[in-house]
């Protein structure tokens, strides 16, 4: 559990004795000003001692390792939690905003083959505390650097759909209570279809980005194992409903793999699904993981990653390529291992 599980109530029971506006300012000092409990410094210092020693209070993350890479413009922290479960939460700074890229579960099950965390399998559920303290953390850096945190995705370590309920309650302390728009936090899913749906009725205008990697069942399920459960048919149905129901822009993520999802047929065969969706497509060259080295797998060529661009460019879709960050300490997409090696790149 996370001081960010803590509720209003259970605030009002830890401050029974104090006037009840020293909620508020606890509150405030936990999600706005980003501060320890025994730090806050509109409290009363008898009262600051006794909340940096109250249990509830206490923090969920425990930093053990942090790296830098893009010239300090992306952070990767390795976290351990209570249990000694680690997760990897990562910081990265753009001209004109920053970003969180946060973990929802520590490990993953969906044992995507191109994926490190895939590789490194499930171990347990992120609360919604621990989910927001993590949005905390990076908040708290970006402040330090004199950035402010703005966007947050759901892109880290994990299926946010399998642990819908939490990711859901994180994402409304996220908007709510950090105070960061609704429209820049992007839930990223690897096809579960109960989860989009269960979204698409949500009254928060997030942002759904479903990772495709294939648009044809057979290499779909050779990359993705959930494609098995939810084929393609499925998923484009509810991702079509989604649509319809929040007239909101759906992207689909596709890690460019050398040789094996980057011909022409490929692209020919995304255009057919992206377009009727009107689904911008964001093209992300497979970043190295051990796991993937072993069985064959590597990132396109940058002129393959050019060539099919163009082709899906030439059908109409409207297509980027993600910048990669972070690939030298293994916080881009898809590397995220939760291996705890401190030090320092650059």
């Amino acid at each position: 559990m996370s001081r960010y599980d803590v509720t209003r109530e259970d605030l009002d029971r830890i401050l029974c004795t104090e006037p009840r506006y020293r909620v508020d300012q606890l509150w405030d000092a936990l999600y706005h000003r980003f501060e320890e409990p025994g730090d806050v410094g509109t409290l009363p210092r008898a009262l600051r001692a006794r909340l940096g020693a109250e249990p509830a209070l206490a923090p969920a993350l425990r930093i053990e390792a942090e790296r830098q890479a893009d010239r300090g413009e992306t952070v990767k922290w390795v976290v351990a939690l209570g249990d000694g479960a680690r997760v990897e939460t990562v910081l990265m700074h753009h001209p004109r905003h920053s970003t969180a890229c946060v973990s929802s579960q520590a490990g993953c099950a969906m044992a995507c083959s191109f994926c490190a965390t895939g590789q490194a399998g499930y171990t347990r559920q992120l609360t919604a505390g621990e989910i927001v303290e993590q949005v905390v953390l990076a908040a708290r850096a970006a402040r330090t650097s004199g950035r402010r945190l703005d966007h947050v995705v759901f892109m880290g370590m994990g299926e946010p759909f399998a642990n819908y309920d939490n990711v859901l309650a994180a994402v409304r302390r996220i908007v709510h209570d950090v105070g960061i728009g609704a429209r820049r936090v992007t839930i990223s899913t690897v096809g579960v279809v109960p989860g989009i749906r269960r979204l698409s009725v949500e009254p928060l205008q997030v942002n759904l980005a479903v990772s495709l990697h294939a648009a044809n069942d057979e290499l779909r399920t050779s990359l993705v194992p959930l494609g098995r459960r939810y084929p393609l048919e499925a998923l484009t149905t509810a991702c079509a409903d989604y649509v319809a129901a929040t007239h909101r822009r759906l992207s689909f993520e596709w890690a460019l793999i050398d040789a094996v999802n980057d011909t022409r047929r490929d692209a020919d065969e995304l255009a057919a699904l992206a377009l009727p969706l009107r689904a911008h497509v964001n093209l992300i060259p497979l970043n190295p993981t051990a796991g993937g080295l072993d069985i064959g797998l590597a990132g396109t060529p940058p002129d393959g990653v050019r060539a099919f661009r163009d082709r899906l460019a030439s059908h109409g879709v409207n297509v980027t390529v993600r910048r990669t960050r972070g690939r030298s300490i293994d916080a881009a997409c898809g590397q995220l291992a939760a291996r705890a090696t401190p030090g320092l790149a650059s």
